[in-house]
């Protein structure tokens, strides 16, 4: 216990340190690194990196020189893209049909709203956070998952100005980092196929017009979102049922994790 601790107060730092580079550095860096590359995604992705280094840097010390292997990044990429393509795959007809498929996305929306807010939240707040607070102490799935999802969470309140609307978007975010969470642990910790599915759920909701602006969405947008999220859980349990494993998440493991 008094190892868990000790951990979890280094992550914290770790993490604080990260998300106040983030907060008070991440625009100024962007434009510099803009001002002589002027190319915006790979700007984006330097600045990006570089504000996680104390979270790398914590992660490659703390585990015995490793880095890819504790943060999830050492999956089954192709597996991990076809997973979750085929559980996205509700969105993108439910959304596109309507539309006649005509796709409205711009480079920035696809860069920035996809590729990189897939990536980068799920590695810093699935893969650190709440990943080495599951897999290197003894909180359980919920303790663990709590504290990053409320952040991740409150990211999003950006969103809207509408005190209903913020709350179904705090929510909806909310929940969504659980069940990334949760495919992050049932996947054998294969970090790429929360991103992935992350990846084409965002893909879809800008893909095609008139799907929303937030992320709350209507009634008819939250159906197709519910019918992926129901194909993602359903799917991963009859795989794991398939494949003959144990679920990683189960009433051993929700609030606290033996020694």
């Amino acid at each position: 216990m008094q190892k868990s601790i000790g951990y979890i107060v280094g992550l914290l730092i770790a993490f604080a340190a990260f998300f106040t580079l983030k907060e008070f550095f991440f625009g100024k860096g962007f434009h510099f690194f803009q001002g002589f590359l002027n190319l915006y995604p790979l700007s984006f992705f330097l600045i990006y990196a570089l504000v996680g280094i104390p979270a790398f840097v914590f992660v490659f010390l703390s585990n015995e020189n490793r880095f890819f292997a504790p943060l999830g990044l050492n999956g089954n990429i192709p597996k991990a893209v076809l997973v979750a393509f085929v559980f996205s795959i509700p969105m993108f007809v439910g959304y596109g049909f309507p539309s006649g498929f005509q796709v409205s996305i711009d480079g920035k929306e696809f860069w920035f709203g996809c590729v990189f807010a897939a990536f980068f939240e799920e590695l810093y707040y699935r893969g650190f956070f709440f990943g080495q607070l599951y897999r290197k102490t003894n909180l359980g799935f919920f303790p663990a998952l709590i504290v990053p999802a409320l952040i991740f969470a409150s990211l999003h309140l950006y969103q809207s100005q509408n005190p209903v609307t913020l709350l179904g978007i705090f929510i909806t975010t909310f929940m969504g980092a659980g069940l990334f969470a949760w495919l992050y642990c049932e996947w054998n910790y294969n970090l790429w196929v929360p991103i992935f599915l992350h990846f084409f759920m965002n893909l879809s909701w800008g893909l095609f017009e008139d799907v929303s602006d937030n992320a709350l969405g209507d009634v008819n947008a939250n159906i197709y979102r519910g019918m992926t999220i129901a194909l993602a859980i359903i799917g991963t349990l009859l795989y794991k049922r398939r494949m003959g494993l144990l679920l990683e998440v189960n009433k051993r493991t929700l609030l606290r994790k033996n020694e």
